[in-house]
């Protein structure tokens, strides 16, 4: 689990949350509690204590660049403790954060550094039969329509996140 106080700049899907409640009802441990299906688009991002108006204006700049997005989910995606759904149409703006703050290493570097765009739905994954069934419950419910609308900065607490801001994809202003 994170340090408290550490931030981090997502994508809230909330048609995505069948899938973690899927995987959470074959293990709760897998998932991570108040935390709602999204995509990671800079994680960890600034942490709390340093934080700046300018940060927080080039987040909104940032979203303010890009439109609202319909999304489809359906290819599953696999790694060591982890299994997610991939996200390829949030790539360019997943890009630009990490282009924005090149000196953040998205995930600490756990997965490379240009991890692709997914939702995390099962943590702790590192038997290949619970990899395995995480698998098999979420084919049942892909391919999932969903839509990308805004962007949040969040801080993670010991009982999940909490919303900072959140800013509007393609609004002019950023607000």
């Amino acid at each position: 689990m994170p340090a408290a106080g550490t931030t981090a700049v997502v994508t809230v899907l909330p048609e995505a949350a069948p899938l973690l409640d899927a995987v959470s009802r074959i293990d709760p441990a897998r998932v991570r509690p108040g935390v709602p299906a999204h995509v990671s688009l800079l994680y960890p991002f600034v942490p709390e204590s340093a934080l700046t108006g300018q940060d927080e204006q080039q987040v909104r700049s940032l979203a303010a660049r890009f439109p609202a997005a319909d999304l489809l989910l359906e290819d599953v995606v696999t790694a060591p403790g982890f299994v997610g759904v991939s996200v390829p149409e949030l790539q360019p703006i997943v890009d630009a954060f990490r282009t924005q703050w090149p000196g953040l290493r998205p995930y600490g570097g756990r997965f490379g550094a240009r991890p692709p765009a997914h939702v995390t739905v099962a943590m702790g994954t590192d038997d290949p039969a619970a990899a395995a069934l995480v698998r098999a419950v979420l084919g049942d419910l892909l391919p999932l329509r969903t839509r990308a609308v805004a962007v949040q900065l969040v801080v993670l607490t010991e009982e999940g996140w909490r919303p900072r801001f959140t800013a509007p994809l393609g609004a002019p202003d950023g607000r």
